[in-house]
């Protein structure tokens, strides 16, 4: 094993004035801000002045060079002094700093994308470590190279579950390329933590949960030097340090005290720096360089489509859900990049069939979803992987926060939610996605596929690959017919219109379970007479609102939507949306109007009101009113 160096008198009399200059940087931008948490960057001075000036190897003139290590800042209030220690490495001029938070200026009150040395959005808490365990995962088991994921975390935001669920994931997959530090400071937003400073309690349950933990004062720098650099030489465990420290560290009267959450020093502040100052030995240029990593590493390869097209026959009984999994399959053997994780749900998801074809691309992270689409935003960063995410779309409602985050990174990770509606019959209303089409609608820039049978499914996780941002697949658990021939074209935004005439007198809108029940309608209504338009919308974000509103006004401007979801956000909202501007346009929409109970599938889409019978009699409702 190697052997330990202390750092020099002069090296530790460096980082302690670093620390203090990122102290006094965060007082001044704060003010200039008028906003902003000063005593919180106090607390994490030592910290940030170690770990980047000290332990953590990259290059400033490109900061997202996949060789370089990453830092996480999960306590994201916190910015200020994270902007402080890039500005003190020299990415950017100090003054800089006192346009914290300005309308023009990138440095927003919480990290964000939007800078070039950020790599996920942080602010609402507890997130930061699921990321950071993606971002290790990736560097130990795709990249098979050296760097190393540093995550600072709140002890404020310890109290969230998605915390533990990471420190669970990453003891599991002994990532020993990841440091967790706890700044343990004891103040809250609005009153002490629940933990204050009983650092014993915080060392017990790292240690619980599997991790190499050591307990040290976080203003000390040769403690912190001293822990960074034996948490290398741990094999088979990540590390965490629980580091004791103070809010407002430093400032007189300030420091330790209750009620200075959130707030710039104000009248304060010139005393404040100047008793700082007070203990910074050489007030000139550090000269610190941080240590270059080996760069080695090259962009991946994000080419992606389907190393076979699909192959079924019209007419064949397929799942949407199946279909997902042979087509995951299909763009993992054109790209070694796809990479996939389910949350203990892969045979029902059928992602299993990527874990089969691919284990060393697959991630099981168990049943908790929080830090399974953490994990996979972690995963996404610096474009390292294709990242692909499966469980019950009902499941990812409880990661909502998570995939808002997750836009906010500018992420593109991949969801696929399966067992959607009341279709999955007799499982009931807990497991049944009702909200899910709503929930990734309102996600900004997300694409939304709901594919209705096999082959747009492989068509739907093809284009999902190649589209920037969020983007969801609806799945459903019944069996349904393949209605495109295996070469059929997709295209995000384009609807297909499945059944028209000549004298179509409404046109019907609905996808997968519906769609087929609105066939099964329009056989019905035709042998009266009566003939009707089907389309298939395909994407429901960006709907195609140019093929709708033309059908509609080609049937007498009557639409009627179907869907296996509630009344909000769904296939009928987006359609009315889509027509809001065309006062000659009438939408009748068919729905889940309620919470559901267990039962057959097709007694509860008659139920519910979604089934062929209700869609022929809303058809006859619309035509006489």
């Amino acid at each position: 094993m190697s052997q330990y160096h202390c750092p020099d008198n002069q090296t530790v009399q460096k980082l302690r004035d670093i620390a203090n200059k990122l102290r006094i940087h965060s007082i001044r931008a704060t003010d200039a801000g008028k906003s902003g948490h000063p005593t919180s960057c106090c607390s994490a001075a030592e910290i940030m002045s170690v770990l980047f000036f000290h332990t953590m190897k990259y290059t400033v003139s490109e900061p997202k060079h996949p060789n370089n290590d990453r830092f996480v800042l999960s306590k994201g209030h916190a910015a200020p002094v994270l902007y402080a220690a890039w500005a003190e490495a020299g990415l950017f001029p100090e003054s800089e700093l006192l346009k914290l938070r300005k309308i023009d200026s990138d440095l927003e009150g919480h990290p964000t994308p939007r800078l070039n040395f950020v790599d996920v959005a942080t602010g609402s808490l507890g997130q930061g470590l699921s990321c950071a365990a993606g971002m290790a995962y990736t560097g130990k088991f795709f990249d098979k190279v050296d760097y190393r994921v540093f995550c600072l975390i709140g002890d404020g935001e310890s109290a969230e579950g998605s915390i533990w669920e990471a420190m669970a994931f990453a003891s599991h997959y002994q990532l020993d390329n990841l440091v967790a530090i706890f700044d343990v400071n004891r103040l809250g937003q609005s009153e002490p933590t629940a933990l204050q400073h009983d650092i014993d309690v915080y060392k017990a349950r790292a240690e619980a949960f599997g991790w190499n933990t050591y307990v040290l004062d976080g203003h000390n720098v040769e403690e912190l030097a001293k822990a960074l650099w034996t948490a290398t030489q741990v094999k088979g465990k990540p590390t965490c340090i629980v580091a004791k420290t103070f809010k407002g560290q430093g400032i007189p009267g300030i420091a330790d005290e209750d009620n200075w959450h959130g707030k710039p020093l104000g009248a304060k502040s010139e005393a404040s720096i100047k008793a700082i100052q007070e203990n910074i030995a050489n007030a000139g240029p550090h000269g610190i360089v941080p240590t270059q990593p080996t760069l080695n590493l090259k962009p991946i390869n994000t080419a992606v489509q389907l190393a076979a097209a699909p192959a079924y026959k019209l007419g064949e009984n397929v799942s949407t859900r199946l279909a997902y999994g042979t087509g995951l399959v299909k763009i993992g053997k054109f790209n070694n990049r796809v990479v996939a994780m389910d949350g203990d749900t892969k045979n029902s998801t059928f992602a299993q069939k990527f874990k089969d074809a691919f284990p060393d691309r697959f991630i099981e992270c168990f049943i908790a979803e929080q830090n399974l689409v953490g994990v996979a935003i972690g995963c996404g960063t610096r474009d390292r992987t294709i990242p692909f995410v499966s469980t019950f779309a009902c499941f990812l409602t409880r990661a909502f926060d998570q995939i808002r985050m997750g836009a906010i990174s500018q992420t593109n990770v991949n969801f696929a939610g399966s067992h959607c509606g009341v279709s999955i019959g007799e499982d009931g209303p807990s497991q049944m996605a009702l909200e899910d089409l709503a929930m990734f609608r309102s996600v900004p820039g997300s694409t939304v596929f709901y594919p209705s049978d096999a082959v747009s499914t492989e068509r739907a996780v093809e284009l999902a690959a190649n589209t920037k941002g969020i983007c969801f697949i609806r799945t459903s658990r019944p069996n349904v017919p393949v209605i495109y021939s295996n070469e059929e074209p997709f295209a995000v935004g384009k609807a297909k219109i499945v059944r028209q005439s000549d004298t179509d007198v409404v046109t019907v809108v609905a996808s997968c379970v519906t769609l087929f029940e609105a066939i099964k309608a329009a056989d019905t209504l035709a042998a009266s007479g009566v003939n009707i338009r089907i389309i298939d919308p395909f994407t429901l974000k960006p709907i195609d609102s140019t093929t709708i509103i033309a059908s509609a006004q080609k049937t007498g401007g009557k639409i009627i939507t179907v869907e296996d979801h509630y009344a909000e956000g769904g296939i009928g909202s987006a359609v009315s949306c889509a027509v809001s501007e065309h006062p000659n346009i009438t939408v009748k929409r068919l729905f889940v109007p309620e919470i559901p109970r267990s039962g057959p599938s097709s007694e509860l889409l008659n139920k519910y009101g979604i089934s062929a019978s209700c869609i022929v009699k809303a058809v006859q409702s619309i035509l006489s009113a």
